[in-house]
């Protein structure tokens, strides 16, 4: 079997110290190989932002390896990460992230400054991707004349001027109407099929969910594969809100039984009067 692309190795990240200390991501494994697209689901605040500022080498893992494309990310200094972002990561934003004072075409070729041939070598490529992408008669507008839909595909074609292996979306419906939104997936389906590189969404959006090759689930930092057996849905007894049991960390034993919780202070509140809230 091909080596994956992306392999991933106890990844951690620890933000502050002691008892204000908050473990974003948690001994998270993780292997992606060409021609994959995965979506990353979790609730709000699960570490599913600060997992891809990880693993695009925006943001510096406290434990664990990154492995991309044979080069281990994790050992390389600081002034090797640009130019292996813009030769082997193509990023989309939710937010876009375009340069306004830009065009079109201006802000698709920007990353090709980094890369071999620069800029010249590129113009064929992002000549090629404005046509493929609807955006051939846009190419001299500024970004503030251009839809929401436009402008995720003008930074999805900036995300792959250079041709990279690995593309990171974030939320890249987000912003999006219905329409455009399913047009931004499946613009991120066909570049994992017909260019192979490996695409890793993360998103809220269950739309998404049909076009991908595997669903992971991420809650209070951990990982897990939504086609796992075992995974299973329960309340929390005291407020009433699902909790996965495989991810819940706040849990008690009463009567023989073990109750799970969202919260410490919903599981405070149960060990304190059990009997009020048991079934």
């Amino acid at each position: 079997m091909d080596t994956p692309l992306l392999q991933v190795n106890k990844l951690s990240k620890t933000f502050g110290s002691g008892h204000t200390e908050v473990r974003a991501v948690d001994d998270v494994s993780l292997d992606v190989r060409r021609g994959e697209l995965i979506l990353m689901m979790g609730p709000s605040g699960s570490g599913k932002t600060t997992l891809v500022s990880m693993l695009g080498t925006l943001l510096r893992p406290s434990g664990g390896r990154i492995v991309l494309d044979g080069t281990v990310v994790t050992r390389l200094g600081e002034a090797a990460l640009p130019t292996l972002r813009a030769r082997k990561i193509g990023f989309v934003f939710q937010a876009f992230n375009l340069m306004e004072a830009l065009t079109v075409e201006e802000n698709v070729l920007f990353p090709a400054q980094l890369a071999p041939g620069g800029i010249a070598q590129a113009k064929p490529r992002a000549d090629e991707l404005l046509a493929r992408l609807g955006l051939d008669g846009r190419r001299r507008a500024l970004p503030p004349t251009l839809s929401g839909g436009e402008k995720q595909r003008v930074a999805i074609a900036r995300a792959l001027i250079n041709a990279p292996p690995l593309i990171l979306a974030d939320e890249p419906t987000g912003n999006l109407d219905s329409q455009s939104g399913q047009e931004v997936v499946m613009i991120l389906h066909d570049a994992a099929r017909e260019a192979g590189c490996a695409v890793v969404i993360v998103t809220h959006d269950p739309r998404v969910e049909e076009v991908a090759d595997r669903i992971l689930w991420l809650e209070d930092g951990r990982l897990r594969d939504r086609r796992d057996e075992g995974h299973a849905w329960t309340r929390c007894p005291v407020c009433g809100m699902r909790v996965d049991e495989w991810t819940a960390q706040h849990v008690a034993e009463h009567a023989g039984e073990r109750a799970v919780f969202c919260s410490q202070r919903c599981r405070e509140r149960f060990v304190e009067n059990p009997v009020a809230y048991a079934a």
